[in-house]
């Protein structure tokens, strides 16, 4: 790769990591030419750029970022596949459900809103992490149960005087 060809893609991939609030680094290399299509085809199906990259000008491309990920150089070696998502927990659900029971591919490393988190061994964390979306629901559904149960409570006394209201105005009807 010639030189102008290497400043353009480290230009590219700094404006990427500029640009992302989430991205994870991914050791692919022990899969299958087959695995490593479907692994590319189910991240395009889901919204999530994915491409492989030297680790070199990764490296130089974090460096010209505004993104604070010094703690990331020490996982760049061998090949590295660099992700990019706009939900924090969309790559770590794609790869544990991509790899099922095997341990391929592997996570180096990901980048969660200034947050770093290191080694294979945090994917079920980052799993478990709810998007931003889903932290919305949770809220407006917390927001809501009060409001539900108190237009619950007085559609019940309402229901119970309209009862005792009927009932009155029969028994005078028979009277």
């Amino acid at each position: 790769m010639k030189k102008s060809q290497k400043s353009e893609v480290i230009e590219s991939l700094k404006q990427k990591f500029d640009d992302a609030t989430f991205f994870y680094f991914i050791d692919e290399s022990t899969l299958t030419a087959a695995k490593t299509s479907k692994l590319r085809r189910t991240a395009f199906e889901k919204g999530i750029s994915y491409s492989v990259v030297k680790n070199t000008l990764i490296k130089k491309a974090l460096e010209q970022s505004n993104k604070n990920a010094d703690e990331v150089y020490n996982i760049l070696h061998g090949p590295t596949a660099v992700f990019f998502s706009t939900n924090s927990n969309d790559i770590a659900k794609l790869v544990k459900e991509f790899r099922g029971e095997d341990v391929k591919p592997e996570l180096k490393a990901a980048y969660i809103d200034s947050d770093i988190y290191i080694g294979d061994a945090e994917l079920k964390n980052l799993v478990a992490l709810k998007s931003k979306n889903e932290l919305i629901g949770d809220i407006i559904g917390l927001l809501q149960s009060p409001a539900t149960n108190l237009i619950a409570a007085l559609q019940g006394n309402a229901d119970k005087k309209i009862g005792s209201l009927v009932k009155a105005l029969e028994e005078k009807a028979q009277a």
